[in-house]
């Protein structure tokens, strides 16, 4: 019976990507800020997890103890005008969507190595795939772990150990604006108010868009991939850009 730890498990993909696996059989390390309690089940163990916190980190792989695969999805997202968001906020973006991911991945990799199996599912954006308004910082936070698991995969093909990227489209049902906080105050500056006003015009009435459902079923096709497929586009707008 494989494991697999998720990270970011508090609601949207997480939250549905524990679920799917844990359906099929999988023993399933759920980690969020702050746990849900209801969550917990046989084969379902749910652990408080900040992954911009070293100690954090290795006393949750601790507890974990081997895992098969890990799921790096916690993120948090970020939209507004560039020229309007602190330098500040910036950084803290960076520290969870990029840092936070390739700290879990650091910490995860020796494990893999000796055993010389694993595999590391990054979940990014098809924000990378191309580009979006308004989302610049969140677009740059995302597209460095795009570069960063492509660089990780021939380095550790060696030892038989797999990264792979699940890239989703828009799901108006996560939490994208919801996980910013306060981040988002003040962002939306008078001289991008009119073309900030279009664009979310434009996100109230989408074309083809993703579920959490398309992202877990993407992250299971990737954690049991065999081919040596890299990306895995989620969801009808995802795969649209990639046609």
């Amino acid at each position: 019976m494989k494991t697999v730890l998720i990270t970011g498990c508090s609601s949207g993909y997480g939250l549905e990507t524990a679920r799917y696996f844990h359906a099929r059989g999988w023993n399933v390390v759920a980690t969020m800020r702050t746990p849900r309690e209801e969550m917990r089940s046989e084969r379902m163990r749910v652990l408080a997890l900040d992954i911009t916190k070293a100690d954090s980190i290795a006393a949750v792989l601790q507890a974990a103890g081997p895992i098969d695969v890990l799921v790096n999805n916690a993120g948090i997202g970020l939209a507004g005008a560039f020229e309007a968001t602190p330098m500040d906020t910036i950084r803290e973006v960076f520290e969870t969507n990029t840092f936070g991911t390739m700290a879990m991945t650091q910490a995860a990799l020796p494990q893999f190595r000796a055993r010389r199996e694993g595999v590391i599912v990054n979940v990014t954006s098809s924000a990378t795939m191309a580009p979006f308004p308004l989302v610049a910082v969140y677009t740059a936070s995302k597209s460095a772990i795009d570069g960063f698991t492509a660089s990780l995969a021939l380095e550790m093909e060696q030892f038989n150990v797999q990264a792979k990227l699940v890239e989703p489209g828009y799901c108006a049902s996560t939490r994208f604006t919801q996980n910013t906080g306060s981040r988002m105050d003040g962002l939306f500056t008078e001289p991008y108010a009119a073309f900030a006003q279009s664009v979310f015009a434009g996100y109230a009435e989408p074309g083809p868009v993703t579920t959490e459902a398309d992202v877990a079923d993407a992250v299971w096709r990737a954690a049991n991939d065999s081919t040596g497929q890299l990306h895995f586009p989620a969801g009808a707008d995802a795969l649209a850009l990639v046609r």
